[in-house]
């Protein structure tokens, strides 16, 4: 793992949990994630081509990241959970990655 990566978590106690490079099984909430959208999208129907699933694929990567309503933030969307957050912690510098460590 990149230290880029590792080294925040560390500096907030939080253990990274991934396998091999590239390789997200190792990881409950990505477990979850691709779980949900196999359920949800992937095994709903048959699929004409590849081009239809990776539409599709856009459409609901973009409804989980931005719209959904998740219960564990008292049914609000991610984005208004990350609103919410930002005008209570107005202080609080953004992490920045930089591409080039």
């Amino acid at each position: 793992m990149s230290i880029i990566y590792n080294q925040p978590l560390a500096e907030h106690g939080i253990t990274a949990s991934a396998g091999t490079v590239g390789d997200s099984y190792d990881n409950a909430l990505a477990e979850n994630v691709n779980g949900s959208y196999k359920n949800e999208l992937i095994h709903t129907r048959r699929w004409a081509d590849v081009v239809e699933v990776e539409i599709a694929t856009f459409e609901w990567v973009n409804w989980w990241n931005e719209s959904r309503l998740h219960q564990g933030l008292n049914y609000r969307t991610p984005v208004e959970a990350e609103e919410e957050f930002w005008r209570q912690h107005p202080t609080q510098e953004i992490m920045k990655i930089k591409a080039h460590a």
